[in-house]
């Protein structure tokens, strides 16, 4: 399926029916009175939260949603149908904006959420509704109340507790697949991870978290390379971040460096997300010289305050203090085994 976050779309509700202007005409019945029906209210445009949906995919090809127009007022008293409410399925972590302004108009993030974002038109009355001891017979009624319409940019970021960083290769994905049952591709080439992925991690005491695995930002992503800053707002509602580096010294590769450009990348994007706590993870600790080039940059991260847990997404060596790591931010203790 493809992975689509972002899409415009241009919603409109129903117009409301108008009243009825009647008179009964029956036999024997020689005054008759004003039996004109109410008109229908129009459909409200409605927003609810789907928790199977992972993707704004289906509103790409939906550019422009109406609700349905209530029927108009009948006589001897028959009210006019409803309109049809018009309801749009999101995935959650859906922020709608309105697309002219900006403004945050709902941030849509649990599971059944519902929210009437535009309200259909009132019906209009019908003239039986207007008579008065000195109105017999009222000779009018009400329109129905105009609908409204809105245009609207919804902008997906995806709900997970831990999100992970690192420059292209250096094995968020592998270690994603070691913890988790996502199973994103996994290449020697850079960028092989080109959309977000979800993994459900089990942990002890059968308590789970949701990592969320991002393409790779590199040097320049602000203006553009590589695939740009475009997916760092999945990020962003993470309570903790993981920064993976690779020390294996791959020819052109620092990853101290890499380190202090990805996050002068991340403060360009957002400085409240450059502001949250990470993990720095160092992988491919089963790789020859791997275990000798790390005594070479832990000093770096001791000097600073940042705790560096070395493992191996391949064979799964140190992992688990890593998850127990983890745990301790999420809440706050480390659970006993089952």
């Amino acid at each position: 399926m493809q992975f689509v976050d972002e899409v415009k779309i241009h919603v409109q509700s129903g117009h409301g029916g108008a009243g009825c202007v009647s008179f009964r005409r029956e036999k024997f019945i020689p005054f008759g009175g004003p039996d004109g029906g109410d008109g229908g209210k129009g459909g409200d445009v409605v927003f609810t939260v789907a928790p199977n949906l992972s993707t704004l995919m289906d509103l790409r090809y939906r550019p422009h949603i109406k609700a349905g127009r209530g029927r108009n007022g009948m006589g001897k008293d028959r009210h006019g149908a409803n309109g049809e409410d018009v309801v749009i399925a999101v995935p959650p972590g859906t922020i709608i904006r309105d697309a002219d302004t900006g403004e945050v108009v709902a941030d849509l993030t649990e599971a059944g959420q519902r929210i009437v974002l535009l309200k259909g038109g009132r019906g209009g009355q019908g003239n039986a509704r207007f008579t008065t001891s000195t109105n017999r017979a009222p000779k009018f009624a009400q329109p129905g109340e105009p609908e409204e319409e809105r245009w609207l940019k919804l902008e997906l970021k995806l709900m997970a507790d831990v999100g992970l960083l690192g420059f292209p290769n250096v094995g968020k994905s592998s270690f994603i697949t070691k913890v988790s049952a996502a199973r994103p591709k996994i290449a020697d080439y850079p960028f092989t991870t080109l959309k977000p992925n979800l993994g459900v991690v089990p942990y002890k005491n059968y308590r789970s978290f949701v990592v969320a695995d991002i393409p790779g930002i590199i040097e320049g992503a602000a203006e553009g390379a590589g695939l740009g800053h475009r997916f760092l707002k999945h990020v962003e509602r993470t309570t903790i971040l993981l920064h993976i580096l690779d020390v294996s010294w791959m020819p052109g590769r620092d990853p101290i460096r890499e380190f202090e450009t990805l996050n002068r990348e991340m403060a360009i994007f957002s400085p409240e997300l450059a502001k949250k706590e990470q993990i720095v993870v160092i992988n491919k600790l089963d790789l020859p010289d791997v275990k000798e080039n790390l005594a070479k940059v832990l000093p770096w991260f001791e000097a600073r305050g940042l705790k560096v847990f070395p493992i191996s997404a391949a064979t799964g060596e140190g992992i688990p203090p890593l998850l127990d790591e983890i745990a301790r931010h999420l809440w706050g203790a480390v659970e006993e085994e089952w």
